[in-house]
């Protein structure tokens, strides 16, 4: 089948320019500490037509640079800096100390990190400029209806799955105005495109992150009884749900039983480099020579990005090759576990409202989705879900596809105990223990937390790199089962998982990204840009397990 039967996603004039640009700014100023996004995130200072006639007055040399000058001057001459139509903005919630600031934290030394983590959601609040919804042909930054939390560093817009733990952090600094915000922005999104995109910005419309909205809606509710709020999100997280179980995201399985089942995937809209890593993309696939493979290449890519995971041998063939990416062909585990939760939380939200028939739509829709998870995924004799790896190419899935025991992957990534994360997961015990003692014996166990994969390939989803986000569902998972064993595990690895990130803080000034969980207080690296700092979900997820777990006065915070 041809690669083009998925829809694509067009570029905007600027996004093309942009990504010229880019490749210009390359050849002149060399591939050290290059950053490709921080070219398709500038913004214009005059129409497009000018800046490219301007462009093309630049004397070029062969290899298609400009002298240093020239290219500095004419950026400084067209463009506003990146991240310019972006505004500080005071959160309307914030207070230094807010009540009832996370009562379990004795520790006064670690009490004080806390409330500096705590501080840095004024640094990380933003507004877009009016600017970006009067002349959005200006900018790549997408307008939003509320104030932002970004990231941090070289992420200057709002991200999707990163906003479920920020989320979660403001809630434990009693910012709820502020949470509620982000949740209407990505509503937005939704009412505009039909599904939460990336990021908030036009290159990120060919592609979604994992589906956490309902999550978002869900804690919120739950700590604020803002019935409103779920009236407002509920049809956004109808169609939101629908966008991840229909056309090319579905797909159906029928078990060794003659089963049908119907599971998802991730699968971006785009079969081109990515805009904020055209460099990048275009020289991993220069040993591709043919066309539609090349195209197919890059819709990986894209694919690979849509799932949060960019990048991890988790989505290759060959792990020593990046072109093998086959993400498109994987039913991954952790979406699955995603949208098992969006569907017992879009039943819990529809009750709330008084909309039992949506209630019990979404109530069936769960359990057919947990028992496809335990017909395709659960491997009784190792204790993990496992990624389920389809036979032919990306676009032959819309027909059923028979299960084949062969096809179940069986390497171990931290993403194979997500599903623990899960209410009817951890509702188990039986199953519970079968998962700790899985994750015992793993080798994903690290002195300061969990590692993202058991293979250390310069890919910074793999070892020895860990990630907030993974250490906070695996952690809470198995703290709220009924399994002494698995609460005790959850304690150790939440200490872990602190201690890592406040050494690392009190070495560097800094929240970070990732962390190398092998190493106590040392931060992570690899991947395709320099580690980032700021660090929204690091910031949320610290917060989130300091208000679970606490920090007594007897508890040291070295590494031993």
């Amino acid at each position: 089948m041809a690669i083009t039967e998925g829809p694509v996603k067009p570029k905007t004039p600027l996004i093309s320019f942009l990504e010229t640009l880019q490749k210009t700014a390359l050849a002149t100023f060399g591939s050290k500490d290059f950053d490709p996004k921080l070219y398709v995130d500038l913004s214009l200072k005059s129409n497009l037509s000018v800046t490219i006639e301007g462009f093309g007055n630049l004397p070029k040399n062969q290899n298609g640079s400009v002298s240093v000058d020239d290219l500095k001057g004419f950026i400084e001459k067209y463009f506003e800096g990146a991240g310019n139509d972006l505004e500080y903005v005071q959160p309307v919630d914030y207070v230094a100390v807010p009540v009832g600031f996370l009562p379990k934290v004795k520790n006064m030394e670690m009490r004080e990190w806390a409330l500096e983590i705590h501080s840095l959601w004024k640094n990380l609040s933003r507004k877009v400029s009016q600017e970006v919804a009067k002349r959005p042909e200006f900018h790549t930054l997408l307008p939003l209806p509320g104030p932002v939390m970004i990231p941090g560093s070289r992420f200057r817009e709002v991200y999707y799955w990163d906003s479920y733990w920020v989320i979660r952090g403001l809630l434990a600094s009693k910012m709820y105005e502020t949470a509620k915000a982000i949740v209407i922005n990505l509503i937005y999104l939704i009412d505009h495109y039909g599904f939460v995109l990336n990021g908030a910005r036009a290159y990120y419309t060919n592609r979604s992150q994992p589906p956490l909205l309902s999550s978002m809606v869900y804690e919120i509710y739950g700590v604020t009884r803002d019935i409103e709020l779920v009236k407002v999100a509920l049809p956004a997280l109808l169609k939101e749900h629908a966008f991840w179980t229909s056309g090319i995201h579905k797909v159906v399985i029928i078990d060794a039983e003659g089963t049908e089942h119907i599971l998802s995937r991730y699968y971006a809209m785009w079969d081109e480099p990515r805009p904020e890593s055209s460099t990048i993309d275009i020289a991993a696939a220069s040993t591709i020579s043919n066309d539609s493979e090349r195209k197919l290449f890059f819709r990986e890519v894209a694919s690979t990005a849509e799932s949060g995971w960019d990048f991890s041998t988790r989505w290759m063939r060959d792990p020593s090759s990046f072109t093998t990416l086959t993400t498109t062909t994987i039913i991954p585990v952790d979406l699955n576990a995603f949208l098992l939760k969006v569907e017992h939380d879009l039943a819990s939200l529809a009750k709330v409202v008084g909309n039992d028939g949506i209630a019990e739509i979404f109530s069936a829709a769960s359990k057919a989705r947990q028992k496809a998870m335990k017909a395709i995924m659960w491997n009784e004799e190792r204790g993990q879900w496992f990624d389920y790896w389809l036979s032919g190419s990306s676009t032959s899935h819309q027909e059923a596809e028979e299960w084949r025991v062969e096809n179940q992957s069986n390497t171990t990534f931290a993403s194979n105990f997500i599903p623990i994360w899960i209410n009817s997961f951890h509702s188990d015990e039986s199953l519970v223990e079968k998962v700790v003692k899985s994750l015992q014996c793993s080798g994903l166990l690290g002195a300061a937390g969990i590692s993202t994969s058991l293979t250390n390939s310069g890919q910074q989803w793999d070892l020895p790199n860990g990630w907030a986000p993974l250490q906070h569902m695996i952690i809470e998972g198995l703290s709220r089962s009924k399994s002494p064993e698995a609460n005790k595990m959850a304690e150790d690895l939440a200490l872990r998982w602190i201690r890592t990130n406040y050494l690392a803080f009190k070495k560097t000034g800094a929240m970070h990204e990732k962390y190398n969980v092998l190493e106590c207080g040392e931060t992570g690296g690899g991947g395709e840009y320099i580690p980032q700092t700021g660090f929204g979900w690091s910031n949320g997820v610290v917060m989130a397990l300091l208000e679970q777990f606490g920090w007594s006065e007897d508890l040291s915070v070295s590494c031993e």
